[in-house]
């Protein structure tokens, strides 16, 4: 079994699902007391949310390649990054360290793909919905995909930091996503992406129409069975 290094934390709400579900996938592959092999490093998230928003992505950057440096001197195969905003800074993570790095948006198409779907909604931090870096990694798969409008983005991204990654789970926030979704599904949106690490803690395949891609559960799975190849 190969040890997956996780760079978590951001925030911790959605880190911890992730360590769950590897775990679950290992001993759902393996059985009996098998669990997987892991390290994390764990930021503040404080100082990345205070990074992101004044946009200085490079240091942002530098604070994922120490993460990743740390995790592969601890031992790690493989990384992830649990979260999905943060892969703006993908590069600098791929190239601090001589390991690979396991890319969401990759394990979010595959899954899209084999579901024999091209067109999807996108949901996410403001960073993620309206920025190239994580759109374009999708189409690179051929996905075609669709935003929300703008003061539907502006809500979605309140919601994430306000609330969800401070634990607060709000009916009235539920059923603002499931409005936004609807209104993706009559754009013709076949299925959406909760493309933020987070939002699995607000909505689930109930609160939706279409099929849903949750980007934890469908990034830690790949994580989990790559550590098994």
């Amino acid at each position: 079994m190969k040890t997956i290094g996780m760079i978590g934390g951001m925030s911790w709400e959605s880190t911890l699902p992730y360590y769950r579900l590897v775990n679950e996938t290992v001993r759902e592959r393996l059985g009996g007391l098998h669990s997987a092999r892991l390290v994390l490093y764990s930021v503040d998230f404080q100082e990345i949310e205070r990074l992101q928003h004044s946009g200085d992505w490079e240091r942002a950057g530098e604070a994922m390649a120490h993460a990743a440096r740390a995790l592969h001197a601890a031992g790690a195969d493989f990384l992830i990054l649990c979260t999905n905003t943060m892969h703006k800074v993908a590069a600098a993570v791929e190239t601090a360290v001589p390991i690979p790095f396991l890319h969401i948006a990759d394990a979010t198409a595959d899954a899209i793909t084999q579901a024999g779907m091209r067109r999807v909604g996108l949901l996410g931090t403001r960073f993620t919905m309206e920025q190239d870096f994580y759109r374009e990694r999708l189409q690179r798969h051929g996905i075609e995909v669709e935003v929300p409008a703008p003061d539907e983005r502006d809500e979605i991204h309140r919601v994430i930091y306000e609330e969800l990654c401070q634990g607060r789970v709000l009916d009235s926030s539920r059923d603002s996503y499931r409005r936004i979704i609807a209104g993706l599904q009559a754009r013709g949106a076949e299925a959406v992406i909760l493309g933020c690490t987070e939002i699995m803690l607000l909505i689930g395949p109930e609160d939706a129409d279409v099929p849903l891609f949750d980007t934890t559960a469908l990034h830690a799975r790949a994580a989990a069975l790559a550590s098994l190849d």
